[in-house]
């Protein structure tokens, strides 16, 4: 097969796989999986080239975490912290909402996004129960912070794991260079879905009395396999910090941390196992060896001189384009096959560019990718799975419905997203952080005396 078949070959089977994933119709997983085979059948992609192509790195630190969180999710300890969460808030429903997220956004910075809507969404649903609210707003606060939270961190979302596993950047530099913007995003998404909804976030004074008789401590279900868990993962933790200090993989940590909960646990290593879910996983060894075959055939190439002819070649304006081009992409494609296809781009366009720092682009796609998952019901899997379980509660969200809100909040983040990138640009990391952390600050304090202010108001 000629290099220039090669190449149409290649790309119209990335396409027609990247259609079959977006359709449904077929597994994800399979379509990926079949689409890989098809490289390899056809000579496109040699066997050991599909070995270098896997981001081995990827896959163990998602295999690691997948581990340690099956385990620690059978103490009871996340729907602990939900009724602390609301009990907190004296069964007010628009300081519940805020609390239910914000645990949502703080457990998804750690933890796989679906993970934690689904150990948070049952709560929600019998806590505006006993409210008698409507558990819509809530359902839609915790979506849109679960992919905000996600962004904040290196394991928090798998786009960010892939970035992090294929530059090197570490634990802390995703710390440092995203969760000031995050911050902020945070605030103003939670005080406008709190706007949005105030009419329907109201509850009589007597039901607000039984949220606070709650006792969180029933949902612990095994203090002595808790305080396991939470040791190794204090330790997992403080290994992702140092990583790049000590020069470990990300996955090395993760997998570490899993072996050791094994240890002391003495938990069936079948039983952990099945809590990984093998389907993510082949899903992203097919895309891996799909992409791996388009930067072989030169399609990446191609797509690096297009976008530096876009944009002259300036770092900013190529920040812009990746930011405003993966938030787009994101908010009605997968963004995690999305996120494989850019990553190499990404690379092919600093070899091929004038750009001293790629950083910025790496930030920009982290906060387009991520971000952008928030825009339409489809966007992220955490998405696709509340609304999943909305259904089966009887309580139908539509894409239109949930896209009026969510799609312009969206929109809003990444407008906040390129003031950010573009301070960082000028004044680079450390002062970017400062200043807006500083305005985080200053936002989180007006913000709630407004809060305050319509409270009073009703």
């Amino acid at each position: 097969m000629s290099e220039s078949i090669q190449l149409i070959f290649a790309t119209a089977l990335f396409l027609i796989t990247y259609v079959l994933i977006i359709s449904e119709k077929i597994h994800r997983t399979v379509a990926a999986l079949v689409g890989a085979s098809l490289m390899a059948l056809t000579k496109i992609i040699g066997l050991e080239e599909v070995v270098n192509a896997i981001d081995f790195n990827t896959i163990g630190l998602l295999v690691g975490m997948m581990m340690i969180v099956g385990i620690t999710r059978r103490t009871g300890i996340f729907e602990y912290l939900a009724i602390k969460a609301a009990k907190s808030s004296k069964g007010d429903p628009i300081e519940i909402i805020a609390s239910l997220a914000l645990i949502t956004a703080i457990l998804s910075a750690f933890l796989d996004n679906v993970t934690t809507v689904l150990l948070i969404v049952p709560v929600t649903f019998a806590i505006t129960k006993k409210l008698e609210c409507n558990p819509l707003p809530f359902l839609i606060a915790e979506i849109i912070a679960s992919n905000i939270g996600g962004t904040a961190t290196l394991i928090g979302d798998p786009p960010n794991i892939m970035i992090g596993s294929a530059t090197g950047l570490g634990f802390m530099d995703f710390i440092f260079n995203l969760t000031p913007a995050i911050v902020v995003i945070y605030v103003i998404t939670i005080f406008c879905i709190q706007l949005i909804y105030r009419k329907q976030l109201v509850a009589k004074p007597e039901l607000q009395a039984v949220i606070v008789q709650i006792n969180e401590k029933d949902e612990i279900k095994d203090a002595n396999l808790l305080l396991k868990c939470l040791v190794v993962i204090t330790l997992t933790v403080l290994g992702f910090v140092l990583h790049q200090y000590v020069h470990l993989e990300s996955s090395v940590i993760a997998l570490s941390g899993a072996s050791l909960l094994l240890l002391v646990t003495r938990d069936d290593p079948e039983h952990s196992l099945q809590s990984v879910e093998w389907p993510v996983i082949f899903f992203f060894i097919g895309l891996f060896v799909l992409v791996g075959a388009l930067e072989k055939v030169g399609v990446i190439e191609v797509m690096a001189k297009w976008s530096l002819e876009v944009t002259g070649g300036k770092i900013l304006p190529t920040a812009m384009l990746v930011l405003w081009l993966s938030a787009i992409a994101s908010a009605f494609v997968d963004n995690i096959p999305f996120v494989a296809t850019m990553i190499p781009l990404i690379q092919d366009m600093g070899r091929l560019g004038d750009i001293p720092d790629l950083n910025i682009l790496w930030w920009a796609l982290s906060l387009g990718a991520c971000l952008g998952g928030n825009g339409t019901a489809i966007g992220a899997s955490a998405n696709v799975v509340v609304i999943g379980m909305a259904e089966k509660k009887g309580l139908f969200i539509s894409f239109i419905n949930y896209m009026k809100v969510a799609f312009p909040l969206m929109i809003m983040s990444i407008v906040i997203s390129s003031g950010y990138l573009i301070l960082w640009y000028f004044l680079h990391t450390t002062l970017a952080m400062f200043i807006t952390l500083g305005i985080a600050t200053v936002l989180v304090i007006l913000l709630k005396q407004l809060a305050k202010m319509l409270i009073e108001h009703k």
